[in-house]
């Protein structure tokens, strides 16, 4: 019983070791960011589905030609 007590907290640590290291890596605004940025990459996929690539390349066509 105390074993499984003892995996628990070492589990637990582990955990909480893995968020203070990307906090330490990236901040709490880099985390913001890749978060914010990551939902609004999915959200451009979604709505223009099939079509993203092409509206994409069309942009990018558009401002360097």
């Amino acid at each position: 019983m105390e074993n499984n007590k003892v995996l628990d907290e070492a589990t637990e640590e582990k955990k909480k070791s893995k968020w203070k290291q990307l906090v330490k890596k990236f901040g709490v605004g880099g985390i913001i960011f890749f978060t914010v940025k990551g939902i609004i990459t999915s959200t451009l996929i979604y709505f223009l589905g099939k079509n993203f690539w092409t509206v994409i390349n069309d942009y990018f066509a558009n401002l360097f030609g």
